[in-house]
């Protein structure tokens, strides 16, 4: 497994630090009570939406699955843990052989989601299953919000590319996450090397104000850049004067010029100024790029200004708004002892302030209505209904520790797509509102 697929330095040997100290001293408390290897069901889910959105989106499963296969505490881990004295010798000899040996049921990635969906349940030991809450809901959060944004982004776009330029503008580590989950959400290509590197997504870029100022003319500075890269490349335009600055640039570049570049401005104003000078002046087939700290709302404004493409940086990476999807890891269901073949019990938190949970082990199934449209989220327990039975989420990620269900992200990417024209149309809209579709809830059977 190399850490680079995490979006990781490759020098980072394991993620098993990747965790809050709790999960380690639970685990140590549960070895010496000797109730650490009964068997439990943890859940991951999201007891609401963000404000006004309509539906979530999965992302990040692929990540998790590298994560729990690269969970290893190796030599050096060990010894901070024991420098620090974090647990005790004997925990720090269970650590020394884990291996997840589990089952890991989720949503496949790219699917929507609800709240109360059971987006992905993780089974085992309660030892082996209590260590990765952290890393999975680090993941899962924040790609989740990535791509929730994304998803709304390209849906505002329509048929118009976008390209996720935001690496400047979060940490380093979490711009490559963000790439891959925007390209999951609908984006196209990235300005972020590091992304296409690790996933073979698409990168583009060509030059900034400080390439023109470095010129002593914007002539110099266009023709530099079309020496460079050919004439189908892109040029800024607002650096000093945006008419004369597209004059110049298709007297450089010819008629045949790629693109323009606006990155400020009253872009619906200035795009439409900048393609009738473009079609007077015969470039009739050069496209128009618009950035500036776009946002779903900013790119629904422009669907009837001339622009062919958007590029979007800050708004995305930080989840246009809301840049986590508030997940949570809970315990739903454990076994009444350590006998392998001990039934399971449900168990569900009942404290008040709007943190309670449902027990047992759960499933889940998107109803249809007549047309073949999403008109319910429905999570039960025990048995699935016979109306439901070929309309089940989840969808085998890991069995008996083993990754089953890597996918190329084009899949994913199309799995998204699909599954959102699988809303109601409603679903696009970006006023404020409830989710989409509701979510309803089956009991029955015990939760083994």
């Amino acid at each position: 497994m190399n850490t680079a697929d995490l979006g990781l330095p490759v020098d980072v040997p394991s993620t098993a630090l990747f965790t809050d100290q709790y999960e380690l001293t639970m685990l140590q408390a549960a070895l010496k009570a000797g109730t650490a290897g009964r068997r439990s069901v943890f859940e991951v889910f999201t007891r609401r939406l963000p404000d006004g959105r309509r539906y979530g989106v999965v992302a990040g499963t692929g990540r998790v699955l590298d994560a729990v296969e690269n969970f290893r505490f190796d030599p050096g881990v060990l010894r901070f843990l024991r420098e620090k004295q974090i647990v005790d010798d004997p925990t720090l000899e269970w650590l020394a052989d884990y291996r997840f040996s589990g089952d890991i049921r989720g949503y496949p990635e790219g699917e929507v989601y609800f709240p109360g969906s059971p987006i992905m349940r993780v089974e085992g030991s309660f030892a082996e299953c209590v260590l990765l809450e952290t890393v999975i809901l680090s993941i899962l959060n924040h790609d989740s919000a990535i791509a929730a944004a994304a998803s709304r982004m390209s849906s505002a776009a329509g048929d118009r590319p976008l390209i996720e330029m935001g690496a400047r503008r979060t940490h380093e580590l979490a711009a490559v996450a963000a790439s891959r989950a925007a390209y999951i959400g609908g984006f196209t290509s990235t300005s972020d090397l590091a992304a296409g590197f690790r996933y073979n997504i698409p990168t583009v870029g060509t030059s900034a104000h400080a390439f023109t100022l470095l010129h002593d003319t914007e002539r110099d500075a266009f023709r530099a850049q079309v020496d460079s890269l050919g004439g189908g490349t892109t040029l800024l335009v607002d650096t000093y004067d945006v008419a004369e600055a597209v004059r110049t640039a298709v007297e450089v570049a010819g008629p045949g010029l790629g693109a323009v570049r606006i990155d400020s401005g009253d872009l619906l104003l200035v795009a439409h100024r900048v393609r009738q000078q473009l079609d007077a002046l015969g470039a009739t087939g050069t496209r128009i790029l618009v950035t500036s700290d776009l946002d779903e709302y900013a790119i629904a404004s422009l669907a009837a200004a001339p622009v062919d493409a958007y590029g979007v940086g800050t708004q995305l990476v930080t989840g246009s708004g809301h840049p986590t999807a508030s997940m949570v890891y809970k315990l739903v269901a454990r076994a009444v002892s350590d006998d392998p073949g001990a039934p399971l019990v449900p168990v569900a938190k009942k404290s008040t302030g709007g943190k309670t949970s449902l027990g047992g082990r759960k499933w889940a199934a998107r109803r249809l209505d007549a047309y073949g449209v999403a008109e319910a989220e429905v999570v039960g327990t025990g048995e699935v209904p016979d109306g439901l039975a070929d309309r089940q989420l989840l969808v085998p990620l890991v069995e008996g520790g083993e990754v089953v269900a890597r996918e190329p992200l084009d899949v994913v990417r199309d799995r998204h797509a699909a599954a959102r024209a699988g809303l109601p149309l409603s679903a696009t809209q970006l006023s404020r509102g409830e989710p989409v579709i509701p979510t309803e809830y089956l009991h029955g059977g015990s939760g083994s």
